[in-house]
């Protein structure tokens, strides 16, 4: 796609507008959520509900083959969420109390809503296309509506109101669980809270980034901001501030070069990520 093109083109310009702020908020509540999740070791939640994701996204398609139920096909999102949320809290469950381990678990439903996910593609759509679309997101920016841009939102707003006003208590909750408890907290609330914000970010960010990648948006910038920083108020600043400027960069590289944006911000992201490396160690010596 030229640079022309997009800023001479109004209906270009709207698309990519509205795909490059649905992609800025998802980037940013990835950055912020992604901080507790790394350092509370739930990390591979976020990947397992990624693949969760990509078998819910199926459900719509599968429902829209009822009687009467055709309108069911533009409602994806809507269908998607609540079985990803109920994921979330499962593999969080799965995670402290499992006798299979949390890893092993979080294996186990993976590859299960994948397959699951792939075979209904198949049966309803009888087309490859959208399995790639939702894995790589192939098609990320035509992809993306005025739906996803007020979800995209109304999460952001929940995340930054989450982390502005309980800030103390998510502090608390991910270094000391009995600490908060002793100062009248909830730590079991606060962290289904997280599980539930960080599905609805993995189930916005799959039509952008792929089923397969958008878990890199949550644990690349955490990682890249722990080895420039060592406070918990500097790291999260420094997250949201790494995953949004990837997102962009690589963004607007997809764009000018016509490749995927899903693999794109995700090579951003890890230069990112070798670069603070790099800059640390250098530091150390």
């Amino acid at each position: 796609m030229e640079l022309s093109m997009i800023f001479s083109d109004p209906f270009v310009r709207g698309i990519v507008l509205r795909a490059a702020t649905v992609g800025v908020l998802v980037a940013l509540c990835g950055g912020l959520l992604g901080v507790t999740l790394v350092l509370k070791r739930y990390s591979m939640i976020g990947d397992g509900l990624s693949h969760v994701g990509f078998g819910a996204m199926a459900l719509a398609p599968l429902l829209a083959l009822l009687p009467g139920a055709a309108f069911l096909a533009d409602y994806a999102l809507e269908i998607s969420i609540p079985v990803v949320g109920a994921a979330a809290f499962f593999l969080l469950r799965l995670s402290e109390n499992s006798k299979l381990g949390g890893d092993s678990a979080i294996a186990l439903i993976s590859t299960a809503s994948m397959a699951v996910g792939a075979i209904l593609y198949q049966v309803t759509t009888g087309m490859s296309s959208d399995i790639c679309s939702n894995l790589f997101s192939s098609a990320s920016v035509l992809n993306i509506t005025n739906k996803d841009l007020l979800l995209s939102v109304i999460l952001c707003s929940a995340v930054l109101l989450l982390f502005i006003l309980c800030y103390h208590r998510l502090f608390s909750v991910t270094f000391d669980e009995n600490f908060c408890k002793a100062t009248g907290g909830h730590p079991a609330v606060f962290k289904l809270l997280l599980a539930l914000l960080t599905s609805v970010t993995v189930v916005l960010g799959i039509r952008m980034m792929g089923a397969v990648l958008i878990s890199a948006v949550i644990i690349f910038p955490a990682l890249t901001a722990m080895r420039l920083f060592k406070s918990f108020r500097a790291v999260i600043l420094c997250a949201a501030c790494v995953s949004v400027v990837c997102f962009l960069v690589g963004f607007a590289i997809a764009c000018l070069c016509s490749v995927q944006t899903g693999p794109t911000v995700v090579l951003v992201n890890l230069a990112a990520f070798l670069l603070s490396t790099a800059f640390a160690r250098i530091k150390s010596r």
